[in-house]
């Protein structure tokens, strides 16, 4: 049996595997359970693999390509159109398979555990600062409840919860204090994560040379110069700054025809996480510039 080209459908336990020859002649249609994959792997002569690219595929790429293989990662929208009729596992690993052999195909860098590990940081970020923003929006709405307004700002609301917990008495009933005083816990524990996080990051940003360059650019700072180092392992797999932004998903969603050029909304298809920094960002950029101008009088 002489593979020269092998996809894989990737899932939790099963996992489906089509492998064809030289000539494209099909010579393996299988299921394997998850702990049979490297052993089978390991008995194939090197030749190309292809994957979609998931959550579990960058740890499937690294074990696979350390028994010698050439392994690539495909994204699922470019896998969808090789897919025939039905969809099942068996179509879906024959489509990889396909997919992974077109010259122009536009494959995901494996990237390796360090990578990962900073990635897993900024999404545990996300994830505590978006609780901490639902606590802070709680606190102040039962608080108004109560005719107490914080002014804008997380700092107004803290301030008003030490104010709770150093004069225990702003007019509120025993039961409302009790929870409000539960919920202040909650944000402080947050809050103490998200700094533990946040230093984890910027030891990763010392050691990293990349981090620290794109730190230089203008509303980069530490957060997304960190996801965008963790997140790009290869730049060179762009050809240019637009590239990158279509990766973003910063371009408009084109429907052109005939030769017409039909261009729509910016088609957000890409890494949200990195768009919605780099906005920030340059919001912020321009925000200042913006000031500047002002109290300079600038036309």
């Amino acid at each position: 049996m002489s593979i020269t080209t092998l996809g894989i459908d990737l899932a939790k336990s099963v996992f489906q595997l089509h492998g064809v020859d030289a000539d494209g002649t099909i010579v393996l249609q299988k299921k394997l359970r998850r702990g049979a994959v490297l052993d089978v792997l390991g008995k194939l002569e090197p030749c190309l693999i292809g994957m979609e690219a998931c959550a579990t595929s960058h740890h499937w790429a690294r074990e696979i390509a350390a028994l010698g293989h050439d392994v690539r990662l495909i994204p699922p929208v470019y896998v969808k159109p090789y897919v025939k009729r039905q969809k099942n596992d068996a179509a879906d690993a024959e489509a990889i398979c396909e997919a992974v052999t077109r010259p122009n195909m536009r494959f995901v860098p494996v990237k390796t555990e360090e990578q990962q590990g900073v990635l897993v940081l900024h999404r545990s970020r996300d994830l505590l600062m978006r609780q901490r923003t639902m606590i802070l929006n709680a606190i102040r709405g039962h608080f108004a409840e109560f005719g107490i307004i914080a002014a804008q700002g997380p700092q107004k609301v803290a301030e008003l919860v030490g104010g709770l917990a150093d004069e225990g008495d702003l007019g509120l009933p025993e039961t409302a204090q009790s929870a409000l005083q539960a919920l202040a816990a909650q944000l402080n524990g947050l809050e103490q994560e998200v700094r533990k996080i946040e230093r984890q990051l910027l030891a990763w940003h010392r050691q990293n040379a990349a981090s620290q360059r794109l730190e230089t650019i203008p509303g980069v700072g530490l957060i997304t110069a960190t996801a965008l180092a963790a997140s790009v392992p290869d730049p060179t797999a762009f050809k240019s700054g637009r590239q990158f932004a279509a990766y973003l998903g910063l371009v408009p969603r084109q429907n052109s025809s005939g030769g017409k050029d039909l261009l729509g909304h910016i088609s957000k298809m890409g890494n949200r996480y990195l768009r919605r920094l780099l906005v920030v960002g340059a919001t912020s950029v321009t925000r200042r510039v913006l000031s500047n101008d002002t109290r300079t009088g600038a036309g």
